[in-house]
């Protein structure tokens, strides 16, 4: 193990998801830094968390995680989407971040967070 547990950020707004998340972030040896259910909270979560990435949800309800995706790249943490749209619905700013599609399993979210995190994260349970 590498002893990085990185600390994530979720910004998800279906509760079931987000509970999935948790525990599979968890099973790989992430902290869970603090978990948004709506754009509002996760702007001010990603303005003030200390965390290593976060993952969002694209779509929460009718509106985008997008501007959650800004104030964190203005941070420089990195992140990744979760969704079922594929790239295509990325506004141009964020094309080429990793996307986790859904429905996904722990091997994605572990291959994603590698991805995320330049290949410095070593999950505890192996895929």
């Amino acid at each position: 193990m590498s002893g990085f547990k990185p600390k994530v950020l979720i910004v998800e707004d279906e509760p079931i998801i987000a509970m999935m998340l948790e525990e599979h972030l968890l099973d790989a040896g992430c902290e869970v830094a603090a978990t948004a259910m709506s754009l509002e909270k996760g702007l001010a979560l990603a303005q003030t968390t200390d965390m290593d990435l976060a993952i969002l949800d694209m779509s929460l309800g009718s509106q985008s995680s997008f501007a959650v995706a800004d104030v964190l790249a203005s941070r420089g943490i990195p992140f990744m989407f979760a969704s079922g749209f594929g790239s295509s619905s990325l506004p141009e700013e964020h094309r080429g971040r990793t996307i986790l599609n859904k429905p996904f399993h722990f091997p994605e979210l572990v291959k994603g967070l590698t991805l995320t995190l330049g290949g410095r994260f070593i999950p505890e349970q192996g895929v």
